[in-house]
């Protein structure tokens, strides 16, 4: 084993041990929860009421995360889908250039 690849298998061990000694060294005592679901908890506490109800509120948080991953990846494909129009544009554009000359 050459040296490059002890150092590297040294620094993917420490990230991974970065990530799991927290979970590891904590038992599960904690209640990890995100920044939305803790303002939402401030607000409510501080007497707080909305003034309308959603038109729709999935039952679970899996169902959640699923939606919000579909929304990234259709925002994601169509901003794909639009920077490769215009850069075929622009290529078709230089393509058309050239045999002019």
């Amino acid at each position: 084993m050459t040296r490059r690849r002890l150092v590297t298998g040294l620094l993917v061990l420490a990230v991974i041990a970065l990530f799991a000694l927290p979970l590891l060294l904590d038992g599960g005592a904690s209640e990890y929860a995100g920044t939305d679901s803790q303002a939402t908890g401030a607000l409510e506490d501080s007497g707080y009421r909305p003034w309308f109800e959603p038109v729709f509120a999935p039952s679970s948080g899996e169902i959640e995360s699923g939606l919000f991953a579909l929304q990234a990846a259709l925002g994601g494909g169509l901003l794909g889908y639009v920077l490769g129009r215009l850069r075929g544009r622009r290529s078709a554009r230089e393509a058309g250039a050239g045999d002019a000359t």
